[in-house]
């Protein structure tokens, strides 16, 4: 009677636990009925028919990360590169990814690989290496539009490394070398240019100011030399007066005058080293009194006429 007992208490242990499922979050389960496909079960307690339903699939519904193997793609102008991806999709619909595609990961895989070999492909190898955005949206338009009958939404799909031949990246490195030199070439020349107009307009202005003093100190000389003859025309007229009126000291103040203005350029001659002075120097003492005496009638003149 024990054993009975003891084989009913294992048995309905055994119907529980295969009645009762928990699922976990981030999943479903799929249940089948004598092998047909009939409900989903979620996240949380679930009860199954015993020896009729039994749980089929077990799907994640997180997002996964899928790693697109390395392969070698000849692009559009013959150019050989190497190209790895990744793939992030996520199950939208238990069934269909359960039911409509045998290993679902290999085969997003392989439709990866042969979608990255055509979109590269046809490409030319700059554009490869610089539309690499481009290249990421075609890939996940044409990989979500392939996968959506099995239930997956691609979210995103990312090319991770594109390298080309060693040969060729030593070219593109001597290309970009002469590119960087042709631009500071470019630049210096500039530079160059922008310092030579610089220095013109500099020169340009200088000589603009340099003219301008020049006129300036023409000016101030013309003006000067108008003032010194208006000055000596006014003395000229006054030893003119006196000489007409029979005055001997205007006559002795011309001549000695001149006199004076000779004695000084022959003493400023550079060819004469030796400076005769005249003995006579009581004709310049005439000078000096007939001046004297010119320069007081000359103002009593004047002060006469004021009056």
């Amino acid at each position: 009677m024990g054993t009975v007992v003891l084989i009913l208490a294992l048995a309905a242990v055994f119907l529980a636990f295969s009645a009762i499922k928990v699922v976990p979050q981030g999943y479903q389960w799929t249940v089948e009925r004598f092998g047909r496909f009939t409900r989903v079960i979620k996240p949380g307690i679930s009860f199954l028919m015993p020896f009729a339903d039994r749980v089929g699939r077990k799907l994640s519904m997180m997002e996964t990360v899928l790693d697109v193997p390395r392969q070698e793609v000849i692009t559009k102008d013959n150019a050989i590169v190497s190209v790895d991806a990744v793939v992030f999709i996520q199950v939208i619909d238990a069934p269909q990814a359960a039911y409509e595609v045998q290993n679902l990961n290999q085969a997003i895989l392989n439709l990866a690989l042969t979608n990255v070999r055509t979109v590269v492909g046809g490409l030319e190898l700059d554009a490869v290496l610089s539309e690499r955005e481009q290249i990421n949206a075609r890939l996940l338009t044409v990989i979500d539009a392939a996968t959506h009958p099995w239930g997956i939404k691609c979210t995103r799909i990312e090319i991770k490394d594109l390298t080309p031949p060693a040969d060729l990246t030593a070219a593109m490195a001597r290309q970009m070398k002469a590119e960087r030199e042709r631009r500071a070439a470019i630049l210096e020349a500039e530079g160059e240019k922008q310092a030579a107009i610089l220095r013109a307009e500099g020169a340009k202005q200088s000589a603009i100011l340099q003219a301008e003093g020049q006129r300036e100190a023409a000016f101030r000389n013309a003006e000067a030399r108008e003032r010194s003859a208006e000055a000596e025309a006014k003395a000229t007229e006054a030893v003119s007066a006196a000489i007409a009126k029979g005055d001997v000291n205007a006559i002795r103040y011309f001549l000695g005058l001149k006199y004076v203005e000779a004695f000084g350029q022959l003493a400023n001659s550079n060819q004469q080293r030796t400076v005769i002075v005249p003995t006579d120097l009581g004709g310049l003492a005439g000078l000096v009194e007939g001046l004297r005496t010119l320069n007081a009638q000359t103002g009593g003149s004047s002060g006469s006429g004021a009056r």
